[in-house]
């Protein structure tokens, strides 16, 4: 049922971020488009900027909820996220040091930002093996906030070595599903198609793992492996959704809290409502970017972290952490 009801509310979603926008095109000439008529003008805002910018965001949606459960899920923290631990900030660093060597974000492959997710991955398996820091949340998160404050001081040192890079880095660090044509898709769509095939593999055996590593060996599982399956996982999925949208944090926080509120703790389950729960967040995100400070828009990494910091506010000062 929450799956369902999930599904339906992506649903509507999608149809607001088809509808509405900053620019002078209203809702109602946009719908005359979706039932078949509408002017040339409208036609072209509709089918060539805001479906490109849907689809897009329901891949980049998809990408980080399903990343953020399974980073959760693997160190056993509700506040494992991508963009609090630094994975999206190594995705980041990479793709701005491909960009001052000459790339630029409409070329870029995502090779470059899920090779940087890959080193900020293998960061957060580090920390969670330190005494004490793994266990700890708030510990683990500080460590993350850390790496992340140093990849993105590294960052903007890249950003005062070049003028043209520092322009294109400046633009895509904000985070944006604005303007990106659907042949970006085409680089990320097997990294992602991937990582899915990956998360089928482990799905079981992290179930099992919820229940100790003993418990899962004695179930015929192999906890190394399974890791090394899901830090495999975590890059394609981040380094994809970093090079189509720049570095986004939160959205692996909110989706799988939000997830989890309906599924419960069994991992297979949120992953699975993660997979509508996620697009929708992004997609409403994106909407409410367009209309908050129209005609003009808010960079989308702002309205995520708008909405992702109260969510991680309420985790850190709740009486009794949630339990993974």
């Amino acid at each position: 049922m929450p799956l369902i009801a999930a599904g339906l509310l992506l649903f509507l979603i999608i149809i607001a971020s088809l509808l509405y926008g900053a620019g002078p095109i209203s809702a109602s000439e946009a719908f005359m488009v979706l039932a078949g008529s509408g002017s040339e003008e409208a036609r072209f805002v509709v089918s060539e900027l805001r479906l490109p910018r849907t689809i897009i965001g329901l891949v980049t949606g998809l990408a980080l909820g399903l990343a953020g459960a399974l980073l959760q899920s693997m160190t056993r923290n509700p506040l494992a996220e991508p963009g609090l631990l630094g994975v999206s900030a190594g995705s980041g660093f990479a793709v701005a040091l491909a960009i001052l060597f000459g790339a630029s974000t409409a070329t870029l492959t995502s090779f470059v930002a899920q090779l940087g997710a890959l080193a900020g991955c293998a960061l957060v398996i580090a920390a969670t093996r330190v005494q004490g820091l793994g266990n700890d949340p708030v510990r683990l998160i500080l460590a993350g906030a850390t790496l992340t404050g140093l990849l993105l001081a590294l960052t903007s040192m890249l950003m005062l070595m070049d003028q043209r890079a520092a322009d294109e880095i400046r633009f895509w660090i904000t985070g944006s599903i604005a303007g990106k044509p659907l042949s970006m898709l085409q680089a990320t769509l097997p990294s992602i198609l991937a990582a899915l095939i990956l998360i089928v593999i482990v799905a079981r055996p992290l179930a099992a793992m919820a229940l100790g590593e003993k418990a899962a060996v004695g179930l015929g599982h192999h906890p190394g492996r399974i890791r090394f399956l899901i830090v495999l996982a975590v890059a394609l999925l981040v380094g994809s959704a970093t090079a189509l949208a720049g570095p986004l944090i939160f959205v692996g926080l909110v989706v799988p809290f939000i997830a989890r509120a309906f599924a419960g703790p069994d991992i297979r389950k949120t992953l699975w409502l993660c997979v509508p729960v996620g697009p929708a967040v992004i997609l409403a995100a994106d909407v409410v970017s367009r209309l908050i400070a129209a005609p003009a828009e808010l960079p989308l990494g702002v309205v995520t972290a708008l909405i992702g910091a109260p969510v991680l506010l309420a985790i850190v000062r709740a009486g009794r952490m949630p339990s993974l």
